[in-house]
């Protein structure tokens, strides 16, 4: 093993044995280089007065080369915040702002006594939950999931990790969350002694977010599962946070983990990709929560190996237009306006459901935050309405399973919202004729 990845695992093991043991083969193998080009090259960057020739760019007058025909859609901005490398960890100030963001929308944070990383840049929130897959989870490790989720973690942990996906229902017979569901999930793993949990809220495809009353609840699930002797890794996946339109938590349910037991260790995977409305930038995120600085900074460094090894390191201008944005003055009141667009969207695909214009034909599971919204169609095919909107009305869906049409209202405007649900109305009484 190289003695660099050997050293951060006695790290690990001084300060945080059972992390370590949470570990995949390829977890434990990983480093970042520490003699490679990226070192050298900042060694340079930081003494080398009178010619750096080391970075793989090319300059030309002091300034990184670039053509006009690029700069001059950028010219708000200084070539050397778009052309140069990031850092594989991401922009420094771009990580400093997002982890002060995070106390603020996390105001709990505060008085947990975990210590968290600064935030890792990400190539958006996918990457960041790849990263936790190559790090802890080895073939046939349990991976504990709702069976309402995103399709994407069957392809990440699974097929690529070899993991055992474990699902249990997402909502209990009354619709709320079901945190017994989630507990005799972990519980069952007792014999191998490891979960990776995975948390989405507000969750995708349902848009559902638990109450205050069910979080704890599924914070008991997992205590109880750790005091049971099961090393955890409880993953917040929180593409969609901020976006809590009823009473639900508003807090990330990582701030609740980070401190709750030495056999969880805490992770949160977020970004600017749903959060900040810039989908095509590729900007997420990953911290890690711990009591032990030393621990986190062994784990970064594994972290920034398996980006260095993979895609080097994230694309800078991206980097450079959500640091503009989160350091602006008028950055919450333009977040302010977009998240009360999303909520009056929500509110009336609520109102109509709960018209009693459709009757009972088009019942829905809870939702309360996020994008999307879920029908449950009873009479009918999820697949055969899907296909039918389509094909005679150009109108479209997800199909998930026998009985579930995923809807995003994030993208229909408010006025188009009772034309839609009136077609798959429409769409379902026709093909139960």
């Amino acid at each position: 093993m190289n003695p660099i990845a050997q050293q951060l695992n006695e790290t690990l093991q001084q300060e945080t044995p059972i992390v370590y043991n949470m570990l995949s083969r390829l977890g434990q193998s990983i480093y970042f280089p520490k003699e490679g080009i990226l070192s050298q090259s900042a060694e340079a960057k930081a003494k080398a007065h009178k010619y750096n020739a080391t970075i793989g760019i090319a300059t030309e007058n002091g300034q990184p080369m670039h053509l006009k025909v690029i700069q001059d859609t950028l010219s708000a901005y200084d070539p050397k915040d778009l052309y140069e490398y990031a850092p594989p960890a991401g922009k420094p100030q771009l990580r400093q702002a997002w982890k002060e963001k995070l106390y603020t929308d996390n105001p709990s944070l505060k008085q947990t006594k975990a210590h968290i990383s600064l935030p890792i840049v990400t190539n958006a929130l996918t990457h960041g939950l790849s990263i936790v897959a190559d790090l802890f989870v080895d073939e046939n490790d349990a991976v504990i999931i709702p069976n309402k989720n995103w399709e994407n973690y069957e392809l990440t942990f699974s097929i690529r990790r070899g993991a055992t996906i474990v699902e249990y229902p997402l909502y209990t017979n009354d619709m709320r969350f079901n945190a017994e569901g989630l507990k005799e999930a972990l519980l069952a793993q007792k014999n191998s002694g490891k979960a990776i949990v995975i948390l989405n809220f507000p969750n995708n495809p349902t848009g559902y977010t638990p109450s205050i009353e069910d979080a704890e609840a599924i914070v008991a699930a997992l205590k109880e599962a750790a005091e049971a002797g099961i090393k955890i890794v409880a993953v917040s996946d929180d593409a969609y946070f901020g976006l809590f339109f009823e009473d639900s938590i508003k807090e990330s349910l990582f701030t609740k983990f980070s401190d709750l037991h030495e056999n969880i260790l805490a992770i949160k995977i977020d970004g600017a990709t749903k959060e900040e409305f810039v989908w095509g930038f590729r900007v997420g995120f990953i911290t890690y929560a711990s009591q032990s600085e030393a621990a986190l900074a062994a784990l970064e460094q594994k972290t920034i190996g398996i980006i260095r090894s993979t895609i080097s390191s994230g694309p800078l201008p991206s980097q450079t237009f959500v640091l503009h944005a989160l350091n602006s003055p008028e950055y919450e009141a333009q977040k302010a306006e977009k998240f009360e667009v999303m909520k009056e969207r929500a509110n009336i695909v609520k109102t109509l459901l709960d018209s009693g214009k459709y009757g009972d034909t088009l019942s829905y599971y809870p939702f309360n935050s996020g994008y999307f919204m879920c029908l449950k169609l009873n009479d009918v095919s999820a697949e055969s309405v899907r296909q039918y909107l389509l094909n005679e009305y150009g109108i479209g869906t997800i199909a998930l399973g026998e009985t579930d049409l995923r809807v995003a209202f994030s993208c229909i405007e408010a006025n188009q919202l009772e034309s839609l649900f009136d077609s798959i109305y429409e769409a379902v009484k026709q093909l139960t004729k």
